[in-house]
């Protein structure tokens, strides 16, 4: 049987799997065994074991714990309510000022936790049954948390670009410094449509003579104080030659808890117990996937599937700008189904030497498909996004809440294009401060 064959066979067997509800972990690894049984024999098994433990064995993935306990500590405290509610008090007077304040407070919360469903949680929990409170249109509150929680895999610290990182050899430092003007650009047009959606309605969620003090305006910002303490500490270790990103990661870990236990008073043994559960049973997941998208990789390889794949793209002699459009078509398919973590250690060994071989930075190149899971998470059928804020919001129909994210799906598109003609966006800054990368 030719490669091509057997790669659309597993391609189908694949998708069909994961659509099916298995744990994506499980599912890899019973598929990379099968394969590698069904056209290698019972003598591949014998590299199973130490192919799993070379996928875990980087002191790189030491990282990913840590962050995913900063957003564990400040999911579990009300450091959103607080942050929200700050952010509202300078923003209420812009038309939609509630929804701009809520797509702020993602942002910042991004750059804690570095997880989307926990920025979607944390954020959504207060903001949408308050722009709902004051007649917000139910699209708007909900799409607009959905898309915000999004930006929790773009502005750095990010746990899609540590495995992006790991999975290509990139340089985590230097992905987390390119997704800071993304990120910024992608915030910036969620709130511009936010705020000329809610001026073409002409809707209002505040008394045309309500306002709020000065007094009032300036008691809330020590309620943002930690959030940007916590976010300059972290951003200082890994910038400032103290810290590796693993280590930086432990410093943001250790200063999240502190403000959850100084702050916000998270003394009570179960509630430190919950922040310490929940980082353990989503570092084993991601670490897991990791492991096991090691052993799909070395399944695609060992049957020269992915040297096929490359070749295929690399004969169509296409101009560069159509092979990214392709690929870019490719990921946002690979995101209706599949889970961002899973796509990005499945495809991305794949797609380097494309990219590379076309001229096209690999630092650039994890933003654009970053921003390509960012809309695989609030596009069906997968959309975790999506199914949180339903959550949150039950008696919101999801078809409401799918149209809702759509003029953001659109956003994110736009933000592809834009860094697509404007590169620089992206690498300007970490060219600027760590020197040109390879």
């Amino acid at each position: 049987m030719s490669p091509a064959a057997q790669g659309a066979i597993v391609l189908v067997i694949t998708l069909a799997t994961l659509v099916s509800g298995i744990p994506v972990a499980f599912g890899l690894g019973a598929i990379a065994i099968i394969f590698l049984v069904i056209f290698q024999g019972f003598d591949a098994l014998h590299v199973v074991a130490e192919t799993l433990w070379s996928g875990l064995d980087d002191f790189t993935l030491v990282a990913i714990p840590m962050f995913v306990m900063m957003g564990s500590a400040i999911g579990s405290s009300p450091a959103g309510k607080d942050l929200y509610e700050a952010l509202d008090r300078w923003l209420y007077r812009l038309p939609g000022g509630l929804v701009v304040s809520n797509l702020g407070a993602c942002a910042i919360f991004a750059a804690l936790t570095g997880s989307s469903p926990a920025c979607c949680a944390a954020i959504g929990k207060m903001g949408i049954p308050e722009m709902r409170r004051r007649g917000y249109p139910d699209d708007v509150a909900t799409g607009s948390i959905c898309a915000g929680g999004t930006l929790g895999i773009l502005i750095p610290p990010s746990l899609t670009f540590i495995l992006y990182g790991i999975a290509t050899e990139t340089s985590i430092g230097r992905l987390f410094i390119a997704g800071i003007m993304p990120g910024l650009l992608l915030t910036g047009l969620f709130m511009a449509w936010s705020i000329y959606k809610i001026w073409r309605s002409g809707f209002r969620s505040h008394a045309p003579d309500f306002r709020y003090t000065w007094k009032q305006k300036f008691e809330s910002v020590p309620k943002i104080a930690p959030f940007l303490f916590i976010i300059a500490g972290v951003m200082y270790a890994l910038y400032g030659g103290i810290a590796t990103p693993s280590e930086a990661a432990g410093v943001g870990a250790a200063l999240c808890l502190v403000l959850a236990l100084a702050i916000y008073r998270l003394w009570k043994p179960q509630q430190i117990w919950q922040i310490l559960r929940d980082t353990m049973r989503e570092s084993v997941m991601i670490l897991t996937i990791i492991a096991t998208a090691v052993l799909f990789g070395y399944m695609l390889t060992s049957l020269y599937l992915t040297q096929t794949l490359a070749q295929g793209i690399a004969d169509l002699h296409a101009n560069k700008w159509v092979l990214m459009f392709l690929i870019n078509i490719f990921l946002l398919v690979c995101g209706f189904f599949i889970p961002p973590a899973a796509i990005i250690l499945m495809t991305s060994p794949i797609l380097l030497p494309i990219i590379t071989a076309a001229g096209f930075d690999p630092v650039w190149f994890g933003v654009i498909l970053t921003i390509n899971m960012e809309i695989g998470l609030i596009h069906p059928p997968v959309g975790l996004n999506i199914y949180i804020v339903n959550a949150i919001a039950p008696d919101v129909p999801l078809a409401k809440v799918m149209w809702g994210t759509l003029p953001y799906v659109l956003c994110m598109m736009l933000a592809i294009v834009i860094l697509c003609i404007f590169p620089e966006i992206a690498t300007w800054l970490p060219n600027h401060l760590m020197g040109p990368g390879k």
